[in-house]
Order: structure tokens, then sequence, then C-alpha cells
């Protein structure tokens, strides 16, 4: 898992810093700037290389955290008068507005592209139908009906699962309460006011649907044991991977739940069990070890369930869109995972959410490594996410970084003049000392998810 997740990293990393620095590099030339060097890392240089006549040295360099794209420019070295035309600080500032946000741009644009291309092919999903809706929450005052068919969010139809949660998540953040249309598995249409209000920040990370008490519809497992701990109370008891549950204390057993719930209902208690076991039926008892969970006593034997590869088959379907949907649903999506990001930031600056949600290199390799051994799709959902969150946070106003540098180009348009240089190597040493901060941050964040098992 560990080497998945550097190749896996490796690669979002080279994908992403190469798609930025082009747009810089692209439009630069367009406007006739000379570009000097095109850099995928920082630090020492691995390889370089020019391309036939090319006047651009292409780099490869030691530290993979970004990269850069170096244009001529007499603020970094003396340039030749015949070459000052091509210089990037000679060109209009709405050049050099440009040739800055086009970084940030590249970045948004392959998420579009990338999200067009998942929701043309097609995406493997499941179907969006509720299983057991749990008292007491948000879904069930909205009065949800186990295996209802969820077939729109606020006017807009939904195809698959995964796109319930999306949509809840972004909708949680600026509506109150969403409205959602289903089908009973009677054929009746249902509409639901989903009330949002309680649900904090912290409470978008994992679990987010349960917590609404909105959960898939699960076919029930069978009561067949798969694997066992060695040397727990079931292998002691004799139990064998394949053997299916019939009864226990006389009460009949038809999920592996209620045979777990009995287990978790009885620690320390002999269990009398009639097991079926190649077609033979056999008797069993096994006593529950006593542990402790959340400071109640409940029962273990060290057995899980029997996980049948064709369980999800009936739930198992397709999202694909035609062409113009598609692309509508790409920009839609960029956008809103953009702006998401953006307002998680600011509730991150005055309090209302934790810094704790904020990842580094360690993390994004955690998440490279795992979307890639789901698939290729999920790699690819997770490489647009990561792509649009490498834009917004590029077009921060801080300098240093592109948004900063907009920033002073936005100044100089109002003052028709190019703002002090003085001003330039203050914000240069400010927004190095933000990123530093934040550098340090999010490694902390990192460590302490690792150390924590997490």
């Amino acid at each position: 898992m560990i080497f998945t997740s550097i190749w896996a990293y490796a690669v979002t990393i080279a994908v992403l810093v190469v798609f930025h620095e082009f747009g810089h590099f692209a439009v630069a030339r367009l406007c006739g700037v000379k570009v000097l060097r095109f850099s995928v890392g920082f630090g020492k240089v691995l390889y370089s290389r020019n391309f036939g006549k090319g006047e651009t040295e292409w780099v490869l360099s030691a530290i993979p955290l970004g990269g850069y794209v170096k244009m001529l420019d007499e603020r970094e070295g003396e340039v030749p008068a015949h070459e000052l035309n091509r210089a990037f600080n000679r060109k209009p500032v709405w050049q050099r507005m440009a040739i800055v946000a086009a970084g940030p741009a590249f970045n948004l644009l392959l998420a579009v592209i990338l999200y067009f291309a998942l929701f043309t092919h097609g995406v493997a999903d499941l179907k969006p139908r509720l299983g057991d809706v749990a008292a007491g929450t948000p879904a069930a005052k909205a009065d949800f009906q186990p295996h209802e068919t969820l077939l729109s969010i606020n006017g807009e139809p939904i195809q698959g699962w995964d796109e319930i949660g999306w949509r809840l998540v972004v909708l949680s953040l600026r509506h109150a309460k969403v409205e959602i249309v289903g089908r009973t598995a009677d054929g009746a249409e249902r509409r639901h006011t989903l009330d949002l209000s309680g649900i904090r920040p912290s409470d978008l990370s994992g679990g987010f649907l349960q917590k609404l008490g909105l959960q898939l519809d699960f076919p029930p497992l069978p009561p067949v044991i798969g694997k066992l701990v060695p040397g727990d109370a079931a292998e002691r008891a004799g139990l064998h991977t394949g053997d299916r549950v019939v009864r226990v204390n006389g009460r009949a057993v038809t999920t592996f739940d209620q045979w777990a719930d009995v287990v978790r209902s009885h620690p320390g208690q002999l269990l009398h069990m009639d097991l079926e076991r190649d077609g033979k039926q056999i008797a069993l008892d096994i006593t529950p070890r006593k542990e402790t969970e959340d400071g109640k006593v409940i029962g273990r034997v060290g057995a899980y369930s029997y996980s049948d590869p064709h369980r999800l088959d009936p739930l198992r379907t397709e999202v694909r869109y035609g062409l113009f949907p598609a692309l509508g649903l790409a920009v839609q999506r960029t956008w809103d995972i953009g702006s998401l990001s953006l307002e998680m930031l600011g509730r991150m600056a005055v309090g209302q959410a934790s810094l704790k949600n904020l990842s580094g290199p360690v993390g994004t390799a955690k998440v490279a490594g795992e979307s890639v051994s789901l698939g290729l799709a999920p790699f690819i959902f997770f490489l647009a996410a990561i792509s649009v969150g490498v834009g917004v946070l590029n077009l921060l106003p801080i300098p240093i970084l592109d948004g900063g540098h907009l920033l002073y180009y936005t100044a100089e348009l109002f003052m028709r003049r190019p703002v002090p240089e003085s001003a330039w190597e203050t914000g240069q040493k400010v927004g190095a000392v933000v990123l530093l901060a934040l550098m340090i941050l999010v490694f902390y964040n990192d460590i302490s998810r690792l150390m924590a098992g997490g």
C-alpha cells in the first residue's frame, strides 16, 4: 500500500504541476514572452533538456512539491536590448495578469476535462435506494421510508448513490433545508423536506449520510461464517469458515446481524447453536468473551461474515450522461468543489471549522493510493478534485502565490503605475511565512493522523 501511495502521489503531482505550469507557459508564449525554464519540482536539477532548437530548458528537479516557469524578466537579471520586447515585466499589465491567471485556470480546466470524460464514459455506482432509516435522525423526521428510491434533490435528477452524498455536502453549507423526491417500493412518489440546519462542518467527513439517517439498501448478510480470528472464542468452539448459523438458544437466525446482536448481548454467557455444515446439522456451544465498548460490556467471539462478491449485483448501475449534460455537470462539479473549498477555508479562518481538516503531502498520498486501489475512475475523481483545490489555492490573494501577483497587478491597474519594489519584497516575505506556517500545519495534521491510525 505504501508503494501504491507513493507512485499515485507522484502521478498526481506530475499531472497537476505540468498542467498548471503549462498554462503559464502557453499564455506566456502567446503574449510573446520568452520562457527560459519549465521545471517540474523545486531545488536541485536532476534532469534537463532542450528539445531541438527550442529556447526553453525542460527540467525535472529534486523536491516534488510543485514546479515553476522561469520567464525572461529584467527584475531577475540583465536582459539583452534586442530581447527587451520579450521580457515579462515589459508586457502590458493585462497580459501579465493573463499569464499569471493561466496556471490556476488550467487546473480548473483539467478538472472539467476529467469530469466530462468520466460522465460521458460512464461511472459504476449503486442505485440510490434507501435501507433502514434510523429513528430520531433528520431523515426519519422527514418521513423517508425504507426501500425508497431517491429521484431528485432540489429539482435536480440523481442517478447514483455517490451523487446523493456529494450534493448534500454542498447544499448543507448553503441551505438549511432541501427538497428531496423519492419513490416508495409500491411506486408512490413522495416529497420530503430534509432539515440540514443541525449539520456542522465537522460532520462533513466520513459517515455524513449516516448522520443524516440515510443509508444504502444493502441486501442482508446471510448468517454464514467467513473469517475467524485465530485463538478467539469462535475458533476454540469449533466454528469453521462456511458454517451457516440456523438457530441460537432455540431461536431461528436468518441474517448475520441477528446472530451478531445475540453475541453482543450475551457477554460471558453460554450460547447453544445449531449450524449447517456441508449439508449436515451440527450443534455447538460458545461463550462470547467480554469486551468493553464505549463504556458498555459486550460479547465478542472473533468471527466475521462471509462476503458474497455478487451480493451487490442487484444494486449496481452505471451513471452516464450525454455530451452536453455531461459538460454542464462537469462545469457545475468543478464550480461546486471550488466554492466549497473557499467556503471551508473561510470557516477555518474565523474558527467555524477545524484546521485539522487540512491535509498535506502525506495525507494526499494516502488518499491517492486508496483511490487507485479502488480503480481508475475513483483515482480520476480524486485527481479532478485535487486539481480544483490546487487552482483555488493558487488564486488566494497571498503574496508569492498567483493570487498575490494578481492582487499586485490589479493595484497597478488602479494606480496606473507598478507597485513599488519594496512592497513586492515585503509581500514575498510575508507570503513565504504564511506558506511555511501552512506547510508546518498540514505536516503536523498528517503525522497526527498517522499516529492515531487514521
